[in-house]
This record gives C-alpha cells, sequence and structure tokens, in this order.
C-alpha cells in the first residue's frame, strides 16, 4: 500500500482545507503558504505521484485540470491581468508533495519565474 499524502489527506476529509473548487475529478484548495494573493492548489483525486508518472490514460485528466485553472482564474479575478501556472517536479523542481498537483497565483505582478 501507497503512503497517504497530505493532499490525499484533504481529499478524504482527514485534514482540513479551504476549497474553492470540488468535482469527481479534482478539488481546488488556497495555499496555506500563499505566494501571491491568489494562491490555489489544483489537485486530482487520482492520487499520481508527480508529473512525470502521467501516462496516456491520464490525459483527459490532465486536460480537464487545465481547464479549471482557466475557471477559477476567471472566478477569481485575476484572468484578465494574467496569472501564472506552475507544476513542480520532483525534489530538484521543488515538489515537496508527491501528489501531481497545480499551482494558479495571480493577483499582482510576479516576477521571475519561481513559484514566488
Amino acid at each position: 500500500m501507497t503512503a497517504r499524502t497530505l493532499f490525499t489527506r484533504i481529499i478524504d476529509g482527514e485534514i482540513p482545507g479551504q476549497f474553492v473548487h470540488q468535482d469527481e475529478h479534482c478539488i481546488a484548495i488556497r495555499d496555506i503558504n500563499p505566494a501571491a494573493p491568489v494562491h490555489l492548489l489544483i489537485i486530482p483525486r487520482k492520487p499520481i505521484p508527480s508529473l512525470a508518472q502521467l501516462t496516456a490514460e491520464d490525459q483527459a485528466l490532465a486536460g480537464h485540470l487545465l481547464l479549471v485553472v482557466s475557471r477559477l482564474a476567471e472566478q477569481e479575478g485575476i484572468a484578465g491581468q494574467g496569472y501564472r501556472v506552475v507544476i513542480n517536479t520532483g525534489e530538484d523542481g521543488g515538489q515537496t508533495v508527491p501528489h501531481l498537483h497545480i499551482h494558479l497565483m495571480g493577483g499582482r505582478a510576479l516576477t521571475g519565474h519561481g513559484t514566488a
């Protein structure tokens, strides 16, 4: 049995999260340590360890996640001025939770290429 991640525990309701979206494929929560005024995490319910482990079977899910990102940018009022979408992959890529997730950040001018 694989270890349950922080995100799996949030999805299962064991750990609280500030949910802004839920559907049968994913959830979206506010980041507890935001790097921007709007900083959401879009997390698939399927426990895929990282972007590197996506398969052809996950193609529809990956597309769904990006559509949710776009809808949430609209919902949060940042679509017009722009926003950043980041997927950290692996330890060297800055991934700290081994469960695929997408960062949506905006609400101010974002400089550089990192998540801050």
